[in-house]
């Protein structure tokens, strides 16, 4: 229930603690999952005195039990293994602290922790974080590289050693934690996430030896395998031996069967680049020499042609073939203009004869009105009328004094009254040259 309190009316400090007390003690017994951190067994004594962890949210509660009950379990569990306890909550009201009862203690077993770790395995894959597409690709010579691992340990000493026999000039930037037990967890996910932080660390190995399922468990660890996904830097898994597969493998970037592989999977070895260098100097060489070889053979092949042994000779040639086509061409404009004169001169004489010049030459006149309409039928003219005679050598002017018949009504020339020739023969008016 509730309790009715205000600035005027508060309760004791120890009365709050005998309120939460009585509400503790309506909970009863619940079944608790921890990893013990300590745990004290004086000589003599009838009650163990332990602490139990949670490593994913970093909370501790004390955990009191009988001897008889620890003794069940006494020869399986020690300090940072993970148990099972049945345990009634308490709350000691004079120093305000919460502890557990235990009645039961139980060890979680092998087969017990791969289950979770296969159910956990499921769930993280669901959500992506082992996907391929999100693995980081390494640099090829990473000028600083960053160190998780044990203080004074063998993994340590096995990447430094090699990196550095591969590649002398390899700088490391090492972070000592603790690879097992309670501790392990939230210092290893504070070490990566510090050298993700610097700038000038190009790739992170996380390295531990080997060890039993329990020992490597703090790399299983749903926290830890977040942090290493959500890392920007690229993260080398170097767990165990080769069968050891914790989770951390199947999130990092890189899985490294050792710590000594791992050395040789991020720093590459400058003996073999330098073979791999000299292998392609060599090719390059090779390369370059059957080139040139090539471009003398066809060089050489092209100075032996006769166009560049004697390079005026096609000159020659051309010359003698325009010279055979300038003379062709002379001829063939010779016979055209010869034969064009030829057609010219027959023209002209056509035009000569057809010209009414000429028809007038031969003593023909052409009778015009004063219109310049020509005289071509007697019908056309009546008596009086002014008239124009065109001859060869000029023109005049003359009168119509009569009218003749027209061509079939006679062939003689008539006398008129006044003694007047009249011609009735071909076109009216026509003078025609004395027989």
């Amino acid at each position: 229930m509730a309790v009715n309190t205000s600035a005027e009316a508060p309760i004791p400090v120890g009365e709050v603690s005998r309120l939460i007390g009585g509400w503790i003690d309506r909970l009863g017994a619940v079944w608790v999952e921890g990893q013990i951190t300590q745990l004290s067994r004086r000589p003599g004594a009838g009650v163990v005195f332990l602490t139990l962890r949670d490593p994913s949210y970093d909370i501790s509660v004390s955990v009191t039990c009988y001897r008889q009950v620890f003794d069940r379990i006494a020869d399986v569990v020690s300090e940072g293994a993970r148990v099972v306890v049945h345990a009634k909550p308490e709350w000691y009201a004079p120093r305000g602290q919460l502890s557990l009862r235990a009645a039961e203690i139980r060890p979680v077993g092998v087969g017990e922790l791969l289950a979770r770790l296969e159910q956990l395995k499921k769930s993280l894959a669901a959500e992506g974080l082992f996907a391929a597409e999100r693995k980081k690709s390494l640099p090829f010579l990473p000028q600083l590289i960053g160190l998780v691992c044990g203080r004074a340990s063998a993994a340590e000493r096995d990447v430094l050693e090699n990196a550095r026999l591969r590649w002398p000039a390899v700088r490391f930037e090492v972070r000592n934690v603790p690879v097992q037990g309670v501790h392990a967890v939230p210092q290893v996910i504070e070490a990566v996430k510090e050298l993700d932080e610097l700038p000038e660390v190009d790739v992170i190995i996380v390295a531990r030896g080997g060890g039993s399922v329990e020992d490597l468990l703090p790399f299983s660890d749903e926290q830890l395998v977040r942090a290493v996904g959500a890392a920007r830097t690229p993260v080398v898994s170097a767990i165990g031996h080769e069968p050891d597969s914790p989770l951390l493998d199947l999130v990092a970037d890189l899985r490294a069967s050792t710590p000594t592989d791992a050395a040789k999977k991020v720093v590459p070895d400058v003996g073999e680049e330098l073979g791999r260098i000299q292998q392609l100097r060599q090719r390059a060489l090779r390369a370059v020499g059957g080139f040139l070889d090539r471009e003398e053979r066809g060089l050489a092949a092209a100075l032996s042609r006769p166009s560049i042994q004697r390079p005026h000779r096609m000159v020659e040639e051309r010359a003698e073939q325009v010279q055979a086509l300038c003379e062709r061409g002379r001829r063939t404009l010779g016979h055209l203009l010869d034969r064009a004169d030829s057609e010219l001169t027959h023209t002209l004489a056509r035009v000569v004869a057809l010209s009414p010049k000429a028809t007038l030459e031969r003593g023909y006149a052409v009778l015009q009105k004063p219109d310049g309409t020509a005289v071509r039928s007697p019908a056309e003219v009546v008596a009086d009328e002014q008239l124009r005679a065109r001859v060869a050598e000029g023109e005049f002017q003359v009168q119509v004094q009569g009218r003749g018949q027209d061509r079939g009504q006679g062939s003689q020339g008539q006398k008129d009254g006044q003694g007047q020739v009249r011609d009735e023969v071909g076109v009216p008016g026509a003078v025609t040259p004395p027989a």
